[in-house]
């Protein structure tokens, strides 16, 4: 794939973008007029820094209202686009994209429209350039890309050409199909964007909510497929405008495109005709270990907050201070040692996660796909004697081990031979349910399309939730099989619970773990009747559930007399489905834990989110003194 992006799509003065788009990988830019009308070089020097970055100057643009026009209009027009020839031939590109014209003045007149394309190839042509030419869904008389086809098949230019833009013909609902009809040789680049689907003015959304490739809710997948099946080979370029972007990182962002469209090219919800350019995305069987940062101190503090939960330190490694603790197939690893990633990040952080271990059943294809990606391995030093286990970065600076599956228990054995107390045979809690993150705002994207690249992971709807101080966007990732699950969550508010979390955390991380059960409410007792200190959910919630619900009074009471939240939802498979929900408070103001029992349950307990989020901020000394 010739992968290329506008530079609108960045922050930053446009030299540092350049710089930030070669960095990531790109072979080559647009230049967006603006950025150009902005910077202190001249056309001919961000020439030389694109040949010196060895980028291409893939198109210029944009040029607006060209067609249709009155005839004092048009000759200003045309006068303007000359103009436009001569800083091409200084930057070095042959390709103008012309939008479809928005202008009140312009004529619906097919005859007009033709000529004045035509008169623009012909004046293109003797100039050595060509143009592209867009209908923008917004468009005044052309707003779809087949009549955009219609056009310029009809004026059939050899320099005038189609741009086919993902966001105007997917908002719009223009079936991919149509793209069947198109001649490769007259599509001359491809602009691409993913966005949410909402119901609202096609330029808001164009100018605020486009995001890339994996990010939003575009059937991207069937409209690459038809450009490819025409034979088009040129540039898949990126074309995004988002408030979140422009006030993110040049370089971050730019490596996220560059990584949408390489998922792009593989496939983002199925495989694709060219998905043998790099291996499928791995599928992860399991949450293998979640390991914690801690100091010794720290380490008995969360031990014995651990021990209420029904975890035993089971094992010791063959030759570090770190213990394996166990219940049922949940494994929690704290490292104490004096040096290495993990003491620096407790240093940072204080005792939290910094490591989460996945399952899957191709570590070499993982890390190879990993390296596609541009996702950063992680190495540091291990002893002659220890299992190499390897690894990415990920969220806030956390690693993500990726585990053999058929080799993890012969891994557990050989790390940690030193025995120490017996795993419970009737443990109350079965696996990880759930892995809580929270991030800034303006990363949750990022992070989004980390996971969804990387693995077999499928994204959940966005959700807003109502914290007491603000609102907090959510989103989940899940595998197949549902044995791994991450909630993505993040906020503009200052004073929302996820925000506060990353003032005292220093950034990016795990705010909660949920582990799952088949009876919760001996779960909930054996944790009580352990010292656990619980969230405390007020008695309107439980007046208002029997009210809601009808439920059976002892169940309301029961449910009441241990803090455990209830929701109840019609699958889509029409049957009923029940969700309880049990919190601990937070440990050392940073992570805190859920029990989780579902009955046929697919969802995350949303609606409850509210009441908890409100319980918490009655503890905000506790967990941000």
């Amino acid at each position: 794939m010739k992968t290329s992006i506008a530079t609108v799509s960045i922050s930053g003065a446009l030299d540092a973008k350049l710089q930030a788009i070669a960095g990531a990988g790109y072979s080559g830019a647009e230049i967006f007029e603006n950025d150009l009308l902005s910077t202190h070089l001249s056309a001919r020097e961000i020439a030389a820094l694109m040949g010196e970055l060895g980028l291409a100057c893939t198109m210029f643009q944009p040029f607006r209202d060209l067609e249709g026009l009155p005839a004092a209009q048009r000759q200003r027009a045309f006068d303007r686009l000359e103009r436009k020839f001569d800083v091409m031939a200084e930057l070095g590109t042959d390709l103008l994209l012309v939008c479809s014209s928005c202008s009140p003045l312009a004529t619906e007149d097919r005859g007009q429209i033709l000529a004045d394309l035509h008169e623009a190839g012909e004046r293109a042509a003797a100039r050595g350039m060509r143009i592209g030419y867009e209908a923008l869904a917004w468009g005044r008389h052309v707003n779809d890309h087949r009549d955009a086809w219609a056009l310029v098949r009809d004026v059939d230019h050899p320099a005038l050409g189609l741009v086919l833009d993902s966001f105007h013909s997917l908002a719009r609902k223009v079936p991919s199909s149509s793209i069947g009809d198109i001649r490769a040789d007259k599509l001359f680049i491809v602009q691409v964007a993913d966005a949410p689907l909402l119901d609202m003015d096609y330029l808001g959304w164009s100018r605020h909510f486009r995001c890339m490739p994996g990010q939003g809710e575009f059937p991207l997948d069937d409209w690459a497929e038809a450009i490819r099946k025409i034979g088009y080979d040129g540039y898949w370029s990126l074309e995004i405008f988002n408030d979140r972007f422009r006030a993110g990182s040049a370089s971050g962002v730019a490596l996220d495109g560059y990584r949408s469209l390489r998922l792009l090219e593989t496939g983002i919800a199925r495989p694709s005709s060219a998905s043998a350019a790099m291996p499928p995305r791995a599928e992860p069987t399991g949450v293998e270990f979640i390991e914690f940062a801690a100091s010794q101190a720290e380490a008995e503090a969360l031990g014995a907050m651990l021990r209420p939960l029904g975890f035993k330190p089971t094992a010791r490694h063959r030759n570090k201070d770190v213990t394996r603790w166990q219940q049922g197939s949940i494994n929690l690893v704290i490292n104490c040692e004096p040096e290495g990633l993990a003491h620096s990040f407790d240093i940072v952080h204080g005792a939290s996660v910094c490591a989460i271990g996945l399952a899957v059943g191709d570590v070499p294809a993982a890390l190879a796909r990993a390296d596609t990606l541009s996702i950063a391995r992680f190495e540091q030093a291990i002893g002659p004697d220890e299992w190499p286990i390897p690894s990415v970065r990920a969220v806030g600076g956390s690693l993500l081990y990726l585990v053999d599956k058929a080799t993890r228990d012969a891994m557990w054995v050989h790390e940690f031979p030193h025995r120490l107390e017996q795993v419970d045979p009737s443990p109350n809690l079965a696996t990880i349910d759930h892995i809580a993150q929270t991030m800034q705002f303006e990363e949750f994207l990022s992070w989004l399309l980390f996971y969804v690249s990387l693995f077999d992971l499928a994204k959940t709807p966005q959700l807003e939730i109502a914290d007491p101080m603000g609102l907090v966007q959510s989103q989940a990732v899940e595998s197949p099989n549902h044995a791994v699950r991450f909630t993505l969550n993040g906020s503009l508010a200052h004073q929302s619970l996820s925000s506060r979390f990353i003032q005292n955390y220093f950034g990016a991380g795990v705010q909660h773990i949920a582990f799952a059960c088949t009876d919760i409410f001996a779960a909930a007792d054996a944790a009580i009747a352990g010292g656990l200190e619980r969230l405390e959910i007020p008695r309107n919630y439980y007046d208002d559930l029997e009210a809601r619900w009808g439920l059976d009074p002892d169940l309301i009471e029961a449910m009441a007399a241990r803090d455990i939240l209830y929701d109840r939802t019609v699958e889509p498979d029409g049957t009923e489905a029940e969700y309880f929900q049990f919190y601990s408070r937070a440990f050392a103001r940073r992570v805190f834990f859920e029990l989780v029992e579902r009955r046929g349950y697919s969802g995350y307990g949303a609606v409850n989110a509210p009441i908890r989020l409100a319980a918490q901020a009655r503890y905000k000394p506790q967990f941000f003194d």
